[in-house]
């Protein structure tokens, strides 16, 4: 898996760079780890901005700017709450492109949500997409596969953008 992942990363920075478009992330289970493999490629600093751990429901709201509504009625392990977080660290570091994760990983629920209850969101010039994930394995392993996941989504928005309509 973290093969796969790194070379995700770089295909990541491969397609942005290509466009001249820059990233950031709004991390919660993940931890950093997302910011991590995307720091790894060479060459990172002229595609990836930074990121946000928010692992805390105060620096989604505070600093992300995730709406007290969406915590209150969908919670923190959400689609709404993903794509408010990448829409967030999107406008809050001016990037062009923002990925979020938000979940459970474990091992105790969260919001009477599973461990493996995950999602991901990818924020663009297009707008913002959210996938829902029911991952399994240990808390490493689901960290690992959000991050997969996560980067995965992100190049697949890029391929369509780049893709004529006809």
């Amino acid at each position: 898996m973290a093969d796969r992942n790194l070379k995700l990363a770089a295909q990541v920075h491969d397609l942005l760079k290509s466009r001249g478009a820059m990233m950031a992330t709004a991390e919660s289970l993940t931890g950093g780890q997302l910011a991590v493999l995307l720091t790894t490629a060479p060459g990172s600093s002229e595609t990836f901005l930074g990121g946000v751990v928010s692992y805390a429901t105060d620096i989604k709201t505070d600093v992300l700017g995730v709406p007290r509504s969406i915590v209150e009625s969908d919670g923190v392990v959400s689609a709404a709450c993903a794509r408010a977080m990448a829409e967030g660290v999107r406008r809050l570091t001016g990037a062009a492109y923002a990925v979020s994760t938000t979940g459970v990983a474990g091992p105790d629920r969260q919001e009477d949500k599973p461990p493996g209850t995950v999602f991901v969101a990818v924020a663009g010039p297009a707008g913002v997409t959210a996938l829902s994930l029911e991952l399994s394995g240990d808390r490493a392993a689901i960290q690992q596969r959000t991050c997969a996941e996560a980067l995965s989504a992100l190049v697949e928005v890029l391929r369509e953008e780049e893709t004529p309509l006809r």
